[in-house]
Formats: C-alpha cells, sequence, structure tokens
C-alpha cells in the first residue's frame, strides 16, 4: 500500500508517539477489506507502540478504530483514508498517539468542557480538499473529549449510506443522526456551532480590543499579504476573516504561483495564515464584515462584524475576495447541494456512473468536465457563448473524450428535480429559442466569480460589476480606506496578482498614515 518513500516518513512522524494505540478493524471478504488490512499492518508494523487487531465488530465493513489503552476514544475511519485523508489518518495516530496538537490552549480546553453527548459522521470523498479540515477537526475532538464520538466516512465506498440519506455533496456532517453542516468547517468553527455561548464570548473579547493602525478585513492571498507588510512596519495590525484562507481554499491544483510549482489550495492557504502567524498580527477568524462606517472629521473607520461586534482602526484595508458565481434559475437554491454543486473535485465521486452537467466554457468548467468524465457516464457541457473559451490545450482535451457533450449558445434556464433530487435541466438554445431538456442527476456550475460587497453597498464606491473601485494605490473613495484582491476592479483574478496587490495597498495605507499624523 506505501510506497517506500511513504513508509518512510510515516516511520519518522510515528517515532512522536509516546502512548500505545491500539487499531481495531472491522472486515469481511471483500478487495477492499483486504486491501485496508494490508494497510493496517503495515502501519502497525512501524511502530512497537502500535498494535493491530482485526476483531472489529462494526457494521460497516471495511472500518478500523483508533484506541488508546485506558482512554475513552471513540475515533473510527469507515473505507481506507488514502489521497486527502492520508494526513487526517497521520494526525490521528499522533493525537491518540499522545503527541499534542498545535490547538491554541484557549480551543482545547473549550473542547474539553463539552458537556452533552456527540455522536458526529462525516461523509468524505478521497478527492475532496475540504474534507479534511472537518475530519481533523472531529477527530481532534474526539480525542480531546470522551463525550465526542466521530466516524469518517468515504461516500464513494458506501454508496448505500449515501443514497439513502440523499448525500451528494461532501464534506457532509451529522450529528446525532441529524444533518449538522456541509462543506468546508474548521475547528472554531464547529466549536461554535454546538458551543452556543462561544459566539457572545468572542464578541465581548473583540470589542475590547484597542483601536489598529491598519486592520485587514479578509483573510485570503491579499489579506494576508497586507497584514504582513503593516505588521513589518511595527503598527498596530489586525485582521478579521470570515474564513482564513479564502477562496484558495476551494482551488485544487495551484501551478502558477511563482517560485511553486505545484500545490493545492488547502497547503497554501495554511502557509499563508503560518506566515501571518510569524508577525505581531491579531488573527479574528470566523469574522465576516457587515457594516463599514467611514471615519469622520478625523477620526476612527468602524468595522462592524455579523457576530455583533465592531473593531475601530485609522485605516482600513477592504480584501474580502470572491465567491462562486450562481446561475439564479428557478430550482438551483431548492437542489443546492442535492445536486447542484460547485466543486467537481469534492462531489465529483458521488456521482460516479450518472450523468452530470457542467455549466461554464472557461477554463474551470472545461478543467471540471475534463475530471468528471473520468468518473461518471456522461458529461454535458453547457456554454452559453457560441463558443467556449478555454484554452485550446484543454478543448483539444474535452473533444478527444468520448463521454462528453459539448452545447453552445445555450442558456440555462431552470434546475429540474422531483423535490428530493436534480433530474435534469431546461435550457433555450439562442439562436432559435428553443427550449430544451437534458435529464441528468447533478449539475456543476462554473461560470466565474462574484465580488464579496453586499456589505459595502452605499458605502464605498462600487462598479456596475459589484467590485470596488481603486486607484493606482489601492485607494478607495473613502480616505483611508483601500482594497485588494479580486473584490476589487484590478483585472485578472489570479492568487499572484492579490497578493502583489495586498502589499501595495499596505504600503498605500501606511503612507496615509505617516502624512495624516505628522504635525502641521
Amino acid at each position: 500500500m506505501l510506497d517506500a518513500t511513504l513508509k518512510s516518513q510515516l516511520k519518522t512522524y510515528l517515532e512522536r508517539v509516546t502512548q500505545p494505540i491500539e487499531i481495531v478493524a472491522s472486515l469481511d471478504d471483500g478487495a477492499k477489506s483486504r486491501e485496508l488490512h494490508d494497510l493496517l499492518v503495515e502501519i502497525a508494523s512501524l511502530s512497537n507502540l502500535i498494535t493491530f487487531s482485526a476483531d472489529g465488530t462494526d457494521a460497516r465493513r471495511p472500518s478500523f478504530s483508533l484506541n488508546r489503552p485506558g482512554a475513552d476514544i471513540s475515533l473510527r475511519f469507515a473505507g481506507i483514508p488514502m489521497g486527502h485523508e492520508f494526513t487526517s489518518l497521520v494526525l490521528a495516530l499522533l493525537q491518540v498517539g499522545g503527541h499534542p496538537s498545535k490547538a491554541s490552549a484557549e480551543v482545547i480546553e473549550q473542547i474539553q468542557a463539552l458537556e452533552g453527548e456527540f455522536t458526529f459522521e462525516t461523509y468524505f470523498s478521497l478527492s475532496c480538499q475540504n474534507c479534511p479540515d472537518v475530519v481533523q477537526a472531529l477527530n481532534l475532538m474526539a480525542v480531546l473529549n470522551p463525550n465526542v464520538r466521530h466516524v469518517a466516512i468515504d461516500g464513494a465506498l458506501f454508496q448505500a449510506e449515501v443514497e439513502s440519506r440523499k448525500i451528494m455533496a461532501v464534506p457532509s456532517i451529522y450529528l446525532n443522526g441529524e444533518v449538522f453542516g456541509q462543506g468546508r468547517m474548521g475547528l472554531e468553527e464547529i466549536l461554535g456551532k454546538i458551543d452556543t455561548s462561544a459566539g457572545a464570548r468572542q464578541a465581548e473579547k473583540i470589542n475590547a480590543k484597542d483601536a489598529f493602525d491598519v486592520l485587514v478585513v479578509g483573510g485570503g492571498p491579499a489579506g494576508a499579504s497586507a497584514a504582513i507588510y503593516a505588521a513589518r512596519k511595527g503598527i498596530r495590525t489586525g485582521i478579521a476573516a470570515e474564513r482564513f484562507g479564502g477562496q484558495v481554499l476551494d482551488t485544487l491544483a495551484i501551478e502558477n504561483f511563482i517560485s511553486v510549482q505545484e500545490t493545492e489550495g488547502p497547503k497554501l492557504a495554511t502557509a499563508l495564515e503560518e506566515h501571518v502567524k510569524q508577525y505581531d498580527v491579531d488573527i479574528m477568524n470566523l469574522q465576516r464584515g457587515e457594516a463599514l462606517i467611514p471615519a469622520t472629521d478625523g477620526g476612527l473607520h468602524e468595522v462592524r462584524l455579523a457576530g455583533g461586534a465592531s473593531l475601530k482602526a485609522k485605516t482600513v484595508i477592504l480584501a474580502t475576495g470572491a465567491r462562486w458565481r450562481e446561475m439564479n434559475v428557478p430550482g438551483e437554491q431548492q437542489y443546492r447541494a442535492r445536486g447542484v454543486a460547485y466543486c467537481p473535485h469534492c462531489d465529483g465521486p458521488l456521482f460516479k456512473g450518472k450523468r452530470v452537467a457542467v455549466i461554464g466554457g472557461g477554463n474551470s468548467g472545461v478543467e471540471a468536465a475534463i475530471d468528471l468524465a473520468g468518473i461518471v457516464a456522461q458529461v454535458t457541457l453547457i456554454e452559453f457563448d457560441s463558443q467556449l473559451r478555454a484554452d485550446a490545450v484543454l478543448q483539444r482535451k474535452l473533444h478527444s473524450l468520448p463521454n462528453v457533450k459539448v452545447i453552445t449558445s445555450a442558456l440555462t434556464t431552470e434546475v429540474l428535480g422531483n423535490g428530493e433530487k436534480v433530474t435534469g435541466l431546461r435550457y433555450k438554445d439562442r439562436t432559435t429559442d428553443q427550449q430544451h431538456e437534458v435529464a441528468l442527476e447533478g449539475i456543476f456550475v462554473q461560470i466565474g466569480l462574484l465580488p464579496n460587497t453586499d456589505w459595502l453597498k452605499g458605502t464605498v464606491e462600487l462598479s456596475p460589476r459589484g467590485e470596488i473601485i481603486v486607484d493606482a494605490k489601492g485607494q478607495t473613495s473613502i480616505p483611508g480606506v483601500f482594497a485588494a484582491g479580486d473584490v476589487t476592479t484590478v483585472p485578472y483574478k489570479q492568487i499572484v496578482i492579490a497578493v502583489g496587490e495586498g502589499a501595495k495597498a499596505s504600503l498605500a495605507a501606511f503612507d496615509h498614515l505617516i502624512r495624516t499624523s505628522a504635525p502641521a
């Protein structure tokens, strides 16, 4: 199962284990059970503190639990955690084996203080880059608190469960048998949902903070860059982010970030956050901006947050990025996560052998169609324009695939369903105005991005597309308020450009501070 390099690396990691670990597998006679058996035996051979047993009685097969003798830990994987989930397996082994987590002391204390019974089930896919955050967070909670139980389930391997629960997007999280959440969720976000008093405590702490010299709103590449450049000037810097990493977290392969030949979005997002933490920056995660109150008479700008708190600063840098653009047609919201999806890498495996559509003929849409063609039975790509807009090399690859159909000059007008899940879509031929229906089980929307500026309407000047209008220095229509990244009118929404724009806006904010604080 493990090649020599991976085996050597894992053996090195397992040297950090200080307490015994019991791996107990529940297996059957299937090929996947034999595969899991071989993997677990191999892992157990790498450490004297790890033992393996195939005496498990769990109904899900193949599956295995990780236990510590004498401890009440309920942590289980149903399936074979390779791909993106291999890191989750390694971390679980380390944490069950006594190696401390990197979570803050405050968060650990909050987990240990949870009262009640919390039985979590997380459905993941091995190709989902959003799933490990959820799996790792809930695994840690299960290690730290005996009231928390967690099983991570490979949806592709347990199709009967996926279909019975009508799961069509991952990660899908259940708590005590009821839907708890879908999509990427970090440890603090999960805690915030089950520890109902956490939000009020956090708001109280934020309200007590002194004013910042520079307050960055947004934690993507532009926001991280802006925070670092401000902190390096030695001024009081804060960053409030709805989720650190932003849109990068939803990006799979990144091959054009200069000096980094290849990486993945979540890895880059982690690197950005770790870099920011090297400086004296007050990071406030899970904080979404709700209103900007500009300064008057040389006072302080105020940013009101959705959690009820507010922050004040001499200068503000808006770097709230963008989100997936929606089709805005009947049925889209009704069947969101029930056939309508926005991440082919995450949710594609759930549509194995089924018929799907991809909406959008740019690079993202064509890449999605190519990826899905290797999993599903049939892909129908629908493009509004009269021709695809993707790079020529991608178009050649797309047209070489036998199970892909391309429809151009088509306007999607409705998502069709039976009340529970998607059954098809309706589109209009823009050349004839005729309506057509396509029978399918999934729709992947890939039609670009929308700037996250709804909360800024009526405050800063926005373009007709909703982007923040900025000048060459990132200055907005409000003195002392700057903006950077995908949320602005700067063309070409690329990570490398956002990083540069964040740095530029930060330098401009520092220049503004110098000029406005200088004595007359």
